[in-house]
């Protein structure tokens, strides 16, 4: 299928018999929304069902092997690293973190365990100095540059609700990464692992570091101006709206926000990365060749969603197994549900969240959260990446979008396909 419009909007790929509607929906969506270029790769029991890809202008550069970072859903491919561990019995979720890494528990935290990492209990969400890119490298990282910055942290938590939760926004990637390279026989990192034993077996484009090499097939993205979003979100849905919510369901939800927002610890903190002022410095090579497994996956939804195939089939796709049976349960086993700041959130010892049924009397964030995924467990990206699967329908799932819409706090442009692709499946003879 390849179509051009009016509005110069190219779009290609083909559908499976039965998920024709998520392809009109898709068309729809990359007519009526903000949109610059995006992949949408689903399976349905080890099938690919959906492949499409779309860029809006001259952009005729972009494919669906095109890689594009998709920040926080990278979340879930160190949670997979750190699944194999446990699955080869090298590391347990209930261990405390100086089991394997004894200079962890320098300053007070010498009781974290792994799987208080993991649910983003740590109190470590923010750092008080900025990491340099170079010492992302991997082989930087193996020289303990990062590692010796975090042994020497203190935690910090939320004041006022008691909670220990906060989001990791950034760095549960960069202590998992510590962890990781410790227990793993070879040293590995995560990115080497990633390429080793998951993206390199399966043959897609799943990657934490790029190789100089690689970085020719990035395509940048592009967050939204905050301004532009809310003045699209004064505009009624018939006059062409291009966000998904209205500026009045967008000034409600930051209101909800804002009295944990303020107990955050990341308030003040310095920027994550040395020279980052704005989300776009992610596409700065020295960033993009750097291991920050939470923020700086570049991956093609094709990638993310073979993934999610083998995870939705417990860890094995085409009779190989990539996850074996004990590290796939302990992944997703002991759930635990808590407030994080921006939403309740249930979280599983392996540190992917499950989306759930809501009811009339959960909050309006809660619905938005999981309201049209529910049964899928993962994460998802700032600005609208998704990967996720879905272990009952046995589906895998991947969006990747290059243009960013940073107040769509739950990614719910994305959600819309999650929830057709379910519509598809429970209409499907047998």
């Amino acid at each position: 299928m390849s179509r051009s419009t009016e509005q110069e909007i190219r779009i290609e790929g083909t559908v499976a018999p039965g998920f024709e509607s998520v392809k009109v929906l898709y068309e729809r969506n990359m007519q009526t929304l903000t949109e610059r270029n995006t992949q949408l790769c689903v399976y349905h029991r080890g099938k690919k069902v959906v492949d499409l890809w779309a860029s809006v202008g001259e952009d005729t550069g972009f494919s669906p092997d095109s890689l594009v970072n998709v920040f926080s859903s990278g979340k879930s491919l160190e949670a997979i690293a750190i699944a194999s561990l446990v699955g080869k019995g090298l590391l347990n979720y209930n261990a405390k973190i100086t089991n394997y890494w004894p200079e962890f528990g320098a300053n007070g935290k010498d009781t974290l365990t792994v799987a208080e990492l993991m649910r983003h209990e740590a109190g470590l969400a923010a750092l008080n100095t900025s990491i340099e890119p170079e010492d992302l490298l991997t082989e930087n990282i193996k020289k303990n540059r990062v590692g010796s910055i975090i042994e020497a942290h203190s935690q910090t938590f939320r004041e006022g609700d008691g909670s220990t939760r906060e989001y990791h926004a950034i760095t549960r990637g960069w202590i998992v990464n510590e962890v990781f390279r410790r227990v793993d026989p070879a040293g590995r990192t995560i990115g080497e692992f990633l390429r080793e034993d998951i993206s390199g077996p399966l043959e897609v484009d799943a990657i934490i570091g790029l190789k100089e090499e690689e970085l020719h097939r990035t395509v940048r993205v592009s967050p939204l101006r905050i301004r532009a979003q809310f003045m699209e979100g004064l505009k009624p849905r018939f006059l062409g709206r291009k966000t998904e919510r209205n500026v009045i369901q967008t000034f409600g939800r930051l209101a909800r926000l804002f009295p944990n927002m303020r107990k955050r610890t990341t308030k003040g903190a310095p920027a994550p990365l040395k020279g980052m002022e704005r989300i776009s410095f992610f596409n700065e090579p020295s960033v993009a060749k750097g291991e920050t497994p939470s923020a700086n996956a570049n991956c093609s939804a094709r990638g993310l969603a073979k993934i999610a195939a083998m995870m939705s089939a417990g860890g094995q796709l085409a009779g190989k197994e990539y996850l074996n049976e004990n590290a796939w349960k302990a992944m997703h086993d002991n759930p635990v549900k808590k407030d994080m700041g921006f939403s309740t959130v249930t979280f599983t010892q392996g540190g992917v969240a499950q989306f759930t049924e809501t009811s009339l009397s959960s909050s309006k964030l809660e619905r938005a959260f999981n309201s049209g995924r529910e049964g899928f467990h993962g994460w998802m990206g700032l600005g609208g990446s998704i990967f996720q699967w879905h272990p009952q329908h046995q589906i895998g799932f991947g969006y990747v979008p290059t243009s960013l819409h940073v107040l769509d706090l739950f990614n719910e442009r994305g959600k819309t396909y999650q929830a057709e692709v379910i519509n598809c499946v429970e209409r499907l003879p047998g």
